[in-house]
């Protein structure tokens, strides 16, 4: 079923008390049920007590393919029986589905009944800053900071690893206009270095130009950013890809910390009747084989 707009709220009251394992669909719930963004339906199994959520980008066009399609599920029977099920989970289409480690094969094993190919992405680390005040103090005397606007979207969009195609030009400009974001300006008013906010409340998407690194505006952005969440009631978290340790040591230098049994990891669909008409999308397959999922954080 559907949940309304009443029933979000009360979802994510109930998925607060399934932490860390439902953080990334909480910190969805959380940003949905208190600021505008791209539309999405959110399923569970049934209600009140729903075993199974997940929460699905409504595709209006080919660059939709970028959206995450989010699960949590503390029941694996269940999440088996949801996934076979056409009306929620439609293998036809070139599908981006994040869910946790422990279920990855139950989710292969669902797309090798329908004969759908899958590639498992990345296997990213999940950190979370428990307490705001682990912070390192930061110094940031002389440095300006503001949010990102729509006119930074081009900046952005070119510099990021996935960027410079029409479905992550979406993604960007749906994360900046709705979503808190912070960056440091230059002399002359432009961003050298940023961070935005993805869909699901993770932080991510840092950045600093080559030419601007080493001074330590990455701090100060997680630092900025973190009391903001904090201040505003947010989850504080992030996803670094396992082979990130340069990201990875950053965060952990700034407070954040893991559940070492909890991994996130995203694998795709990609039915032999949409695969064709996928080449003609802006490189998408091409981008996500290089071994990074292009909806996670690059850091």
């Amino acid at each position: 079923m559907e949940l309304t707009e009443d029933q979000l709220k009360v979802a994510e009251i109930e998925l607060q008390r399934q932490l860390p394992q439902s953080l990334k669909i909480y910190g969805f719930l959380v940003l949905r049920n208190r600021v505008k963004s791209d539309p999405y339906i959110v399923l569970v199994d049934r209600w009140p007590q729903f075993s199974v959520i997940i929460c699905k980008p409504k595709y209006k066009q080919k660059t939709d393919l970028f959206k995450d399609t989010m699960v949590f599920a503390n029941d694996e029977a269940i999440l088996t029986e949801t996934l076979r099920n056409s009306s929620v989970i439609d293998w036809s289409r070139y599908l981006c589905l994040g869910i946790t480690l422990p279920h990855m094969e139950l989710v292969k094993a669902v797309a090798a009944e329908r004969n759908v190919p899958n590639n498992q992405l990345s296997l990213c680390h999940m950190m979370i800053l428990e307490d705001v005040s682990k912070l390192p103090a930061i110094d940031c005397s002389g440095i300006c900071l503001s949010s990102l606007a729509e006119s930074h979207l081009d900046l952005v969009n070119q510099t990021w690893k996935f960027g410079s195609n029409e479905g992550a030009a979406r993604m960007i400009r749906n994360m900046v206009t709705n979503f808190p974001s912070c960056c440091v300006l230059d002399s002359e008013g432009k961003p050298v270095s940023w961070i935005l906010t993805y869909v699901y409340c993770a932080v991510g998407m840092l950045y600093t130009l080559p030419e601007h690194r080493g001074k330590g505006y990455a701090k100060v952005l997680i630092s900025s950013m973190a009391k903001n969440f904090s201040g505003q009631g947010y989850p504080v978290f992030c996803f670094i890809e396992e082979e990130n340790r340069t990201s990875y040591q950053l965060f952990k230098g700034m407070g954040f910390s893991e559940d070492p049994s909890y991994r996130e990891t995203c694998p795709l669909g990609v039915s032999t009747k949409f695969s064709s008409t996928l080449t003609s999308a802006p490189n998408l397959s091409g981008e996500r084989e290089q071994g990074s999922h292009l909806c996670r954080q690059r850091l």
